[in-house]
């Protein structure tokens, strides 16, 4: 029977190039999560949001928008300032999930492997940039906006020209690019879920068509990608992925789940690539997937991380926040 007292919004939408995915995941979750509470509505992040969660009295909120505003922070302390529990990261867990040259500085000093990188800047003539890119990289780099998600933004440079044309471009939509070496192998994902215990969900192998980069269209197209669990690597990088996407979990004071991405080389150490705090709850989305092969399905997930966002809020003493220990076993 459901918990006749409780109001929950699945929060999606907003301002970012993500709105749409978020919408897609907030169409699954809503519908899992009105078996088990009263009450289950779905706001868009947008200006209307604070009046709509005082109006609705909503008890707990399950935030699904993802880049921008969603994912960074912004809507994590609109929340926190409401006293409405939450699930996922909290204000600084998002913030540093959320720019990746943050996340990078912050797990190099753990010892995580990743690839070389530099970071340029749209202010610097752009003659510089590309010499600064050259001289740190070589000529073959990826390029990354700071803070989206979903492979958006993402570019490959081979040479000085390919690599001037595509910086211009970036900036055109983000003020700084983080560009990095570009790393051979099979992409893998593991995603971390924090109930009771962290625990370290299977890894997950992207393979798509013609080994096409997995980007926008192949993440949220059904049939352009195909998902392998167990990853077909070896038993050592099996661990290693599994283990530095808990330490990137803790390291970066994520909370509730989280998911990591690693290119991994035929030998040697998984070369990390990024966190996202906020996993994608779509058809296509690759956490769901993770926590179905350790044996949870997707109704009892998402009702496992909203009851557990209520129960850490009736646990802690008010204007109190508790950071996760670091376990690095």
């Amino acid at each position: 029977m459901p918990n006749r007292n409780i109001v929950v919004a699945v929060v999606c939408g907003g301002p970012s190039a993500e709105a749409n995915v978020s919408r897609l995941s907030a169409g699954r979750i809503g519908p899992a999560l009105e078996k088990h509470y009263w009450k289950v509505i779905t706001l868009e992040l947008d200006e209307t949001l604070p009046a709509n969660l005082l109006h609705h009295q909503v008890d707990v909120v399950f935030p699904i928008a993802h880049g921008p505003m969603g994912e960074d922070g912004c809507l994590q302390g609109l929340l926190e300032i409401l006293a409405i529990p939450y699930v996922g990261s909290g204000v600084l867990g998002s913030a540093c999930a959320m720019n990746k040259v943050t996340t990078k500085r912050i797990l190099q000093t753990a010892g995580i492997p990743m690839a070389d990188d530099c970071v340029v800047d749209r202010i610097r003539p752009l003659e510089q940039n590309v010499d600064t890119c050259l001289e740190t990289l070589g000529e073959r780099v990826i390029i990354k906006p700071l803070a989206q998600g979903s492979g958006i933004g993402i570019q490959f440079a081979n040479g000085a020209q390919d690599l001037k044309e595509k910086l211009g471009k970036g900036f055109e939509k983000d003020e700084q690019l983080l560009i990095e070496t570009i790393i051979q192998g099979r992409e893998v994902t593991a995603g971390v879920l924090e109930l009771e215990a962290f625990q370290a969900l299977p890894t997950t192998e992207i393979i798509t068509p013609d080994n096409a980069w997995y980007d926008y269209t192949h993440r949220y197209t059904p049939g352009l990608s195909e998902h392998i669990i167990p990853a077909r690597i070896n038993d050592q990088q099996q661990k290693q992925v599994q283990v530095n996407a808990l330490r990137a979990h803790q390291l970066l004071r994520c909370r509730d789940f989280s998911r990591s991405d690693f290119i991994v080389p035929p030998e040697g150490d998984p070369i990390f690539c990024e966190i996202n705090s906020l996993p994608g709850m779509t058809p296509t989305s690759l956490f769901p997937d993770g926590a179905r092969q350790a044996g949870i399905d997707f109704e009892q997930l998402v009702y496992q991380l909203v009851d557990h966002a209520l129960q850490r809020h009736k646990g802690k003493s008010k204007n109190s926040y508790c950071l996760p220990p670091l376990d690095m076993s």
